[in-house]
């Protein structure tokens, strides 16, 4: 406040001692001048014979002073006190030059003594705050934050809240708070605080409050879960049955959104109507028998009874007498004995001739598995001599059996194939390749074209694999030997490289890669666990490979140690999903690794099977790659019209599911797609629409924006959400909308969409849209890998063994930034053959083939200048 200590000034021409120099008991203090009252100023000092006091460097006139004596009863010294009045009038006289303050000056025989400053203001307060709350509409549990700047004043105005004219007291609600900038913070909104608040400012001169501010906490409504189907309507024939569900799990409250939805469903169902049975004509009597009787009969099979009908009344056998020559009367003898004779020798030959058979099946049988595992016809461009394993010695196969003989493809020339543009390969000649003769081989493979059906019927016979799509849109297969090969989902970033000698030579793998979508595949999520990635297949399980292979997927994480716990799931064949691996924390002896790149994860596993990456937010600064899609329809014939906003996990996989489903609608893309960062901080995902000529068009959205809760974001379980804006145009002759689609976070990232373009024929955005499925799904042997073969075996010899000068696979992986990895590679049998087959499932198939032969000729290795295009 301006307070100044105590000023001694002594007296040169006195011998007094200090102790009898003038101290202040008491000192003028700083007061406030309320409305028109003068306020008094006092001080009292001892021992003292004069005190006078002096404002803004003035002395006050003597006549002003008040003064009173008296004595110390403790010390016997004199003491003097002083007031005086100071007024309103007298402060504004210096009003704006400075501020107005007094101070006491005390004298006695030794000095002289100085009082501290007192400040005297004008005190008041403004009446219009500087900021005030303002009314809102929040979703239960939302945060909530209501500011308040009070009106200007000396002294500054202290600030209270008041709900529904109750004091708002935070130390007796946890919930609430109040900042230092006098703003009131809910935590966590209640249908309790649903109230008006008032902010109100107080000081020694005046009480004010602001507009008081309804706050409305609303509910939107969830549904129910279904109830079980009805039975069918008929008891014969066509029916339907029916299932509902209730707006309940929460009811909608104070204004909020209703379900969205259908409350029944209805489906249709067919009941198999009973059909009683009817007998067939009687065949013809026989022969009359040896007991002068013969027989006719007739079956209950015109119709035979089903479905619950009734059977047939009535014998089925009817026997009469008859007589004829071959009716004799016979008693039973040696006729009798001859036939049951036959008849044991016809059961004996029977039994003969089923054993028989048998043993002809079993060994034909086991000649068809034996020319399936011979593979000699497929690794005759790598060997010298064709060996066809002996059938003692046959390999066993998987449960699916691979197809050899529907298709027959001739190569002929070298298996190192031609690599045309500017991708070749370009290195000098080495001493350690020589091409291969120009021989001619035949490769036998099976056709996903011809047998898909034949394929996915084959699976759905396994237990394990019940879940896998019945359809082939999201699925790959083939079949390989051991010189490796891909397959791979057009469009969805999702492929499995198998690396050449990965599979064992003599033997033959059907192989599988499947999309599963996240309602199909049951992945429990706990705490802050979020799916990152889409969930694949590859298999059959339980193959045996020699290296492992390369699974390749999107996700849409921003990846940062502080923030991220990513783990890699794989899913057991008893159904359970386990942690294989934690990223980051890779032990170099497991069966499992993974690259994990900005957009995309690359998996090695050494088993195949059903894998998902899963991330755990170690804090609210975590963050998903959310892409935001527009679209609209592409032709509209009425005034309404919808414009679709999807927000959807950023992987290739999810886009292309959300295009395939707009064709199907007849929709069209209005904008170029955007990347929102969604942040683990609880807080709602907002959508609204802003800026539409009203003369034109008119919104039918009855609240300020529409709001997809956190929850069903951050999961990841629902790759794909959408809001639906319906706007109506007033005219059916207004195609051009204008207006801008606001899309955020609460206290986070946010992206706006300036739209503006014709309903009726503008297409520019159609080249964001993903092409039809292009490509070959499956790639079998050389065909499969952008590095011809006898020239990455010759890098992988060359660079294999430790380098005297450390030029050897290290330094490859060293130029190719993936020395992160050195651990990895160095537990492998061959660390050269590792990073060639990371490159090669992160290039295909655009990978620039010369890049690498630089990377490969800065090594420094004379070997490793080996390569020629010739050879190829």
């Amino acid at each position: 406040t301006g307070a100044q200590q105590s000023a001694t000034v002594a007296n040169p021409a006195s011998g007094a001692s200090s102790d009898l120099l003038p101290h202040f008991q008491l000192e003028p203090e700083d007061v406030y001048i309320v409305k028109n009252k003068a306020v008094s100023l006092a001080c009292r000092a001892t021992p003292a014979t004069q005190i006078y006091f002096k404002c803004n460097g003035e002395w006050v006139h003597q006549g002003d002073h008040v003064t009173q004596h008296s004595t110390d009863r403790s010390t016997g010294l004199p003491v003097m006190e002083v007031r005086i009045e100071v007024t309103r009038q007298q402060v504004e006289k210096i009003f704006g030059l400075e501020e107005y303050w007094c101070q006491c000056v005390a004298w006695s025989s030794s000095g002289t003594t100085k009082s501290q400053k007192a400040f005297v203001r004008i005190a008041y307060l403004r009446k219009n705050f500087e900021q005030e709350p303002t009314a809102r509409e929040v979703s239960i549990e939302q945060g909530i934050v209501l500011p308040c700047r009070p009106p200007e004043g000396i002294p500054p105005a202290e600030v209270e809240w008041l709900r529904n004219e109750e004091l708002v007291d935070p130390e007796l609600d946890a919930n609430v708070y109040v900042t230092p900038e006098h703003s009131l913070v809910l935590r966590q909104a209640r249908l309790a605080d649903t109230a008006n608040y008032t902010c109100v400012a107080k000081n020694i001169v005046a009480r004010r409050r602001s507009a008081s501010a309804a706050i409305t906490v609303y509910v939107n409504g969830g549904w129910s879960t279904w109830t079980q189907w009805s039975g069918c309507s008929t008891s014969c024939g066509r029916g339907w049955q029916k299932r509902s569900r209730t707006c309940t799990n929460p009811t909608p409250l104070n204004g909020g959104a209703f379900c969205e939805g259908q409350n029944v469903q209805k489906t249709a169902c067919t009941t198999l109507c009973p059909v009683d049975g009817a007998w067939s004509e009687w065949s013809k009597w026989s022969e009359c028998g040896a007991e002068c009787t013969h027989w006719r009969s007739r079956e209950c099979s015109e119709p035979a009874p089903r479905n619950g009908g009734r059977d047939c009344h009535g014998p089925e056998l009817d026997t009469r007498n008859c007589t004829s020559e071959l009716c004799t009367h016979a008693a039973p003898g040696a006729e009798d004995v001859a036939l049951y004779v036959g008849l044991v020798a016809v059961a004996v030959c029977l039994v003969l001739l089923l054993l028989v058979g048998v043993l002809v099946y079993c060994r034909k049988k086991g000649g068809l598995d034996a020319d399936v595992a011979d593979s000699s016809i497929l690794t005759a461009g790598f060997q010298p001599v064709s060996i066809k394993p002996s059938k003692a010695d046959n390999p066993s196969l998987l449960t699916i059996q691979p197809d050899l003989s529907t298709t027959t493809m001739t190569y002929q020339g070298s298996l190192c194939p031609r690599q045309d543009g500017p991708a070749k390969l370009q290195l000098p000649n080495g001493h350690l390749l020589s091409p291969l003769g120009a021989g001619r081989h035949t490769l036998h493979h099976s056709s996903p074209a011809a047998e898909g059906a034949d394929f996915v019927a084959r699976l759905s016979t396994q237990s394990y694999f019940r879940s896998l799509p019945r359809g082939t849109n999201n699925m790959a297969y083939g079949t390989f030997n051991f010189l490796g090969g891909r397959l791979m989902i057009p469009n969805t970033g999702i492929s499995l490289l198998i690396p050449p000698d990965a599979i064992p030579r003599g033997k033959i793998y059907e192989v599988y890669l499947t999309l599963h979508k996240q309602e199909e595949v049951r992945l429990p999520l706990a705490g802050c666990q979020t799916l990152l990635s889409p969930i694949v297949s590859c298999g059959p399980p339980g193959v045996l490979l020699t290296r492992p292979a390369i699974l390749a997927m999107g996700h849409c994480v921003e990846a940062s140690a502080e923030n991220w716990s990513i783990r890699l799931k794989k899913q057991s064949c008893e159904g359970t999903w386990e942690d294989v691996l934690q990223l980051g924390a890779e032990p170099c002896t497991e069966l499992y690794y993974c690259q994990l790149e900005a957009q995309a994860c690359y998996v090695f596993t050494e088993q195949l099977g059903r894998f998902a990456l899963v991330g755990e937010s170690l804090s609210m600064a975590a963050s998903k790659r959310l892409k935001l899609v527009l679209f609209a329809p592409a032709a509209c014939p009425s005034l309404e019209y919808n414009i679709r906003v999807y927000c959807l996990s950023d992987t290739q996989d999810v886009l292309k599911e959300v295009i395939q489903l707009e064709k199907q609608l007849g929709g069209q893309l209005i904008g170029a797609p955007r990347v929102l960062h969604f942040k683990d901080s609880y807080h709602n995902l907002r959508l609204s629409i802003h800026d539409m000529p009203s003369s034109l068009w008119k919104s039918k959205l009855l609240a300020s924006y529409q709001e997809i809760p956190f929850y069903h974001i951050w999961s990841g379980l629902q790759p794909f959400l959408h809001c639906t804006f319906t706007l109506e145009r007033l005219s059916t002759s207004t195609c051009e909308l204008a207006c801008k689609i606001w899309v955020w976070q609460v206290e986070g990232d946010g992206q706006s969409f300036t739209v503006n373009f014709n309903i009726a024929k503008d297409t520019r955005f159609s080249d964001w849209l993903v092409p039809d499925e292009v490509g070959t799904p499956a790639l079998v042997g050389p065909s499969a890998f952008k590095i011809p073969f006898l020239i990455r075996q010759k890098i992988i010899s060359s660079l294999d063994p430790p380098g005297t000068r450390g030029a050897d696979w290290r330094t490859l992986a060293q130029k190719l930034n993936l020395d992160s990895h050195l651990s990895f590679f160095a537990s492998k049998a061959s660390p050269t053959a590792m990073i060639l087959n990371l490159w090669e499932a992160r290039h295909f198939p655009n990978g620039n083939l010369s890049q690498l032969a630089a990377a490969v000729a800065e090594v420094g290795k004379q070997d490793s200048a080996l390569f020629s295009e010739a050879e190829c």
